[in-house]
């Protein structure tokens, strides 16, 4: 955890997040995604709907997470890093990562440049 953080959401690879020796003594509440034969098998009641619909409302908090590194990973083929030094890998991703969120805002730049 970096900073003031109040709540940590997650990926279902995830599980288990709460128990890590960092998060006990700190509140914070982690919301992590069920695996998806836990969700499966959520049963057909108003809970189990509620549950449901909970699960798809996170998976969209973290899609627009996972967004900006779909940009390094694909639009500028950041797959794979070579050790070149921790101030070096850490400015090249720093450039990236201001590079994808210029890739997502696109449209609306060049639509305030019209």
């Amino acid at each position: 955890m970096y900073g003031e953080e109040r709540v940590i959401y997650g990926a279902a690879g995830y599980q288990g997040l709460h128990k890590r020796e960092e998060i006990p003594g700190q509140d914070v509440e982690c919301r992590i995604a069920l695996r998806p034969g836990q969700r499966r098998r959520l049963p057909r009641t108003p809970e189990g709907q509620l549950l449901h619909w909970w699960e798809r409302d996170r998976a969209h908090i973290r899609a627009n997470v996972e967004h900006p590194f779909r940009g390094i990973k694909q639009q500028f083929g950041f797959r794979k890093t070579r050790l070149r030094g921790m101030a070096k890998n850490h400015c090249k991703v720093m450039v990236l990562a201001a590079l994808a969120n210029l890739f997502l805002a696109k449209k609306r730049l060049l639509a305030m440049a019209a």
